[in-house]
Order: structure tokens, then C-alpha cells, then sequence
């Protein structure tokens, strides 16, 4: 079957200063002293050579130690950032749910926000309006659908979102630790609601750390760990090496 996400010896880097002058006040100071501390620029790997393929309808955890570039490869997925080296090629319309209130204006209430994200991933007013009520009674919000999303709770910013992106119909889904905020019942309704989508064909990729989550839902794992891919396989075995760079004696709930 052909992958719907291609990574072919992807590498991303990004370039970070260190004691880089950070007013125009200490730049003039400096002037004046005639020392000046440009200070120096840092290249730092994130992901290295990384070649992966995901397949239609494929359910796909990645987990993995804070910073080894998970949420990395959502971005890279969803054409946010471009890889440094190497290429990504992805084939179907995708929704991504990454970082809390992302693609919403503040000012605007959630009734707006609704077609103003739904724009952004690129649909149409007409396909949006379509499925506006079902986005709204989904995420629970009733009246508070009608307020700016600046007095949201972050809570009440993944119940939006989380809405808007399932209800889409888009061909390949990106989480980035959606269920990490919100209350139980919430996060039950959105697994089960993940679960539905994956079970009628759609492409799943969650970024998370729960291992119980990876096996129950997930039907790969994939495990990253200094800059690249450490295990590609089976659930449970991933959840298990992922559990093992922390030395867990028990599972996560």
C-alpha cells in the first residue's frame, strides 16, 4: 500500500545564540565600551537522517524522552517547518492538533473560530457550515461557543480544537499529546472518537506518554531516542523500551 507519510534521510537542525546582546540598550552600552559580544550561534540537531513510512490507515504512537523531536515531526508533517536535509511527502488533506490554541485568534469567539481554523487547515465556508453543529455539540461548550477564546480555559481550547479537527474529514490526523489537559470524561469521549475514525480508514499519528494508551489504541509505535528512530514495531514491545529509559516499574494510567 502506498505511505500517505514519507520521510526519505530527513534531517532538521535549528540555530539557537547564546549571550547574544538582547536589548538596543546593552547593544549602545556596548558601543560605548567598544565590547562588543555578539555572542555565538549553535547548531543543534533535533532529528538526524531519519527515514520512516506511514501507511494508509495506519494508528501510529510516537513516544519517546522530552525533546528528541516528536513534536518535531508533527510539524514537519504538517508542512510547518521544512526539513533541513533529505524529504517528508505526505498524500491527503491533514488536520493537526498540536500546540494549545494554535491557529486561533483570541479576540474572536469560538462560533468564529470554528471557520477561521477550519480555513487555515483548507476548507471551504460551505464545508465548515455544514459541519458547524456537530463541531459545537462535540466539544460541549454550548453557550460558551459565543465567547472570545481568550476567557477559554485550556481545558475548553482542546474541546474546540480537538472538535474542529475530527469533525473535518481530513485524511490524516496529528495529535501532540492532546489528552495531556482536560477532564477524564473528555478524554474518554476523545479516544473513543480517535478510535471510530481509525477503525473507517483514517491515518493517526499521537504523539503521547502513556504506554497504556500506545497499546491500547495505537497499531505501531514508534520510539525515538537520541535524534532518531530507536524501535519501529509493535506496541507493546515499544511501550515496554519506552518504559525502560525511565526505569518505570509501573505503568502510566
Amino acid at each position: 500500500m502506498q505511505p500517505v507519510i514519507e520521510f526519505k534521510n530527513m534531517t532538521k537542525t535549528f540555530q539557537t545564540w547564546h549571550e547574544r546582546p538582547s536589548s538596543l540598550k546593552t547593544l549602545l552600552a556596548q558601543a560605548v565600551t567598544l565590547r562588543f559580544k555578539m555572542g555565538e550561534k549553535e547548531t543543534k540537531t533535533v532529528l538526524r537522517d531519519v527515514s520512516l513510512q506511514i501507511r494508509k490507515g495506519e494508528f501510529v504512537g510516537l513516544m519517546g524522552r522530552n525533546g528528541v523531536g516528536k513534536s518535531t515531526l508533527l510539524k514537519l508533517i504538517a508542512g510547518i517547518y521544512p526539513p533541513t536535509a533529505g524529504e517528508i511527502l505526505t498524500h491527503g488533506r491533514i488536520a493537526p492538533l498540536l500546540e494549545l490554541g494554535a491557529g486561533f485568534a483570541p479576540e474572536l469567539t469560538g462560533y468564529e473560530n470554528i471557520f477561521l481554523n477550519g480555513s487555515i487547515l483548507g476548507y471551504g465556508r460551505n464545508e465548515i457550515q455544514k459541519k458547524i453543529d456537530t463541531i459545537v455539540e462535540f466539544s460541549e461548550l454550548k453557550e460558551a461557543i459565543q465567547r472570545p477564546v481568550q476567557n477559554y480555559s485550556s481545558g475548553m481550547l482542546v474541546r474546540l480544537g480537538f472538535a474542529i479537527a475530527v469533525h473535518l474529514d481530513a485524511e490524516i490526523l496529528l495529535f501532540d499529546e492532546i489528552l495531556a489537559v482536560g477532564d477524564v470524561g473528555f478524554q474518554s469521549k476523545c479516544l473513543n472518537k480517535i478510535h471510530e475514525l481509525h477503525a473507517n480508514g483514517t491515518t493517526i499519528v499521537l504523539v503521547t506518554h502513556s504506554p497504556s494508551q500506545v497499546e491500547q489504541f495505537c497499531d505501531r509505535c514508534v520510539l525515538f531516542d537520541q535524534s532518531g528512530v530507536a524501535f519501529d514495531g509493535d506496541p507493546s514491545a515499544g511501550a515496554k523500551l519506552y518504559e525502560g529509559l525511565f526505569d518505570v516499574g509501573s505503568r502510566e494510567v
